[in-house]
């Protein structure tokens, strides 16, 4: 985005040498990672401690919401080779927790779950002990695809709501607000045991009043972890940077998060629903697997 973004984004330059070396890996395993395609301002950090969320699906996406990054347009066809490289580079990166999303595919008869499943299966059974994080779709609101991620049993689905249902037709089309949270309602009757977790950009044009309904949403839909970040704007085709909203008051959504009964809430400016993962799902207890809706408190 142009202009001058507020001091509270600044951060130390990443290390040339540990980026081409992280680079030249997941180039020669032809693995995507979303630090790069949605141009993520944490990719120099991430990298530097050696991970990366992996981009499988290709990394062209069908939908054309305004304020992603990806490349939009007519994808590739699924590359068969695709888990294998990522385990090779879970491997090489000694990954204990490997992180997981893709690009929307609605032109897959499943959105692309079973792809999913192939690499939460491959992980499982070559890397005993790590911890599968997965951000998926909504594959068009089909249960059947889900379950078939969800049989998989990664740790954590998560599944971005991304902002206010108010903004959905302008920040989000294609997509759908109810289909979103009945998605993440469904992972936990399927599977009580699977951690779920969503996340909002803030700064889109939302109101606060608005942040906190999606919240009470969230809760009612059993979702468990959430992370709240600022939108930045990935060029002038993108949809506009409306505020940059002071750390205060990610401090403040965060505790009205933890009021309300979420495992824990990440929020802060530079928060993106994949960064620092392993730390957040480090929060959850022996009681959250258990987590309903009657713990929200109304804020």
């Amino acid at each position: 985005m142009s202009g001058r973004l507020p001091f509270w984004f600044k951060q130390k330059p990443a290390d040339s040498k540990i980026m081409l070396t992280m680079e030249q890996l997941l180039d020669g395993l032809s693995l995507h990672t979303i630090c790069q395609s949605a141009h993520c301002p944490n990719v120099g950090e991430c990298f530097s401690r050696k991970t990366a969320t992996f981009l499988i699906l290709g990394n062209i996406c069908t939908r054309r919401c305004t304020f992603c990054a990806v490349e939009k347009g007519h994808p590739l066809p699924v590359d068969e080779a695709e888990p294998r490289h990522l385990l090779e580079a879970a491997e090489k990166l000694n990954l204990s927790y490997i992180v997981i999303t893709s690009v929307t595919r609605d032109d897959l008869a499943d959105g692309g779950a079973s792809q999913f499943a192939k690499v939460i299966n491959l992980l499982r059974e070559n890397r005993s002990g790590a911890i599968v994080e997965v951000l998926i779709p909504d594959f068009r609101g089909s249960a059947e695809a889900l379950k078939l991620v969800v049989e998989a049993r990664p740790q954590v689905i998560n599944h971005n709501v991304e902002t206010v249902p108010r903004l959905y037709p302008k920040v989000r089309p294609g997509a759908d607000y109810s289909r979103s949270l009945e998605l993440l309602f469904m992972v936990k009757n399927l599977n009580p045991g699977i951690i779920t977790k969503s996340g909002l950009m803030l700064g889109l044009g939302e109101t606060r009043e608005e942040v906190v309904e999606v919240m009470k949403d969230l809760r009612e839909a059993n979702c468990g972890l959430l992370t709240l970040g600022q939108y930045l704007q990935p060029s002038a085709r993108h949809h506009p940077v409306i505020r940059f909203v002071p750390p205060e008051e990610f401090t403040r959504y965060r505790d009205i998060g933890r009021e309300m009964g979420f495992i824990d809430v990440a929020a802060a400016p530079l928060v993106r629903s994949s960064f620092k993962a392993a730390e957040l799902y480090a929060k959850v207890k022996g009681d959250a697997h258990s987590l309903d809706s009657s713990s929200i408190t109304r804020v």
